[in-house]
């Protein structure tokens, strides 16, 4: 099938998580999610209240992260922090997974804490992302961590934070969505950077994308570059 430019913008988490991020600098990128229909803004907790009323009314979401960006956060810490963002705004959650214990081999462990976090989301209303930090982990770790996030009840399960040592391949794309099947949605994120980035994370399985990038992605479809991707999903992915 062939995206267009506005499919495309509805594939896009608009983010902006940089440690010194200002308030024009997250008004800004509010503007341009709003300009652009963005599937939403992907901002840190202390930036929800702002992103909330700037993009209320609009079709965009609130994306809050969650134990952002090590995973090493205790669980119950996490629920609340989920809590919290939603009670100010926050419409979606991206999570990140406890990635020592995974090494460590606790699965049972890294699922509660996903699950915790996928139950408090879904209580609010929200829906749950859980980045599994793929530059991190081996082949058979990456299934583990995919699978856990299915178990645990997540509604898309997603590669990167943006960072770690490297964020997305379309390989890691297609083994979590082998991993998943079709009924969960897949989100590609660190280093999606041009329009044919996001066309291979697509093809590869991605329903989401996150990117700092999506303006000058959606601009490149907009000027006619190849936007055909070979049995691409709906834009906006599972839920």
């Amino acid at each position: 099938m062939t995206l267009t430019p506005a499919q495309i913008a509805r594939l896009i988490d608009h983010t902006i998580l940089k440690a010194d991020a200002s308030r024009d600098e997250v008004e800004k990128v509010c503007r341009e999610a709003l300009q652009y229909n963005f599937a939403s803004v992907c901002v840190n907790p202390w930036n929800v209240p702002q992103a909330a009323e700037i993009l209320r009314g609009s079709e965009v979401k609130v994306c809050a992260t969650v134990g952002f960006p090590l995973g090493a956060t205790l669980p119950e810490v996490k629920v609340f922090e989920t809590q919290r963002a939603i009670f100010h705004g926050a419409q979606e959650i991206d999570m990140v997974i406890n990635l020592g214990a995974l090494k460590s081999g606790q699965l049972g462990l890294v699922e509660a804490d996903i699950r915790g976090v996928v139950e408090a989301s879904h209580a609010g209303g929200a829906i749950c992302k859980v980045i599994i930090e793929t530059c991190l982990l081996t082949r058979d770790e990456k299934i583990r961590a995919t699978l856990a996030a299915k178990n645990a009840g997540a509604d898309f399960v997603k590669t990167s934070s943006g960072f770690s040592t490297a964020g997305a391949t379309p390989e890691d794309v297609r083994l979590m969505r082998e991993t998943v099947g079709p009924g969960t949605g897949v989100k590609a994120a660190g280093g999606v950077r041009t329009l044919e980035d996001l066309l291979k994370m697509v093809e590869a399985g991605a329903t989401r994308i996150g990117a700092s990038a999506g303006v000058k992605i959606v601009e490149e479809a907009r000027a006619g570059k190849t936007s055909a991707a070979s049995n691409a999903p709906q834009a906006g992915g599972a839920y």
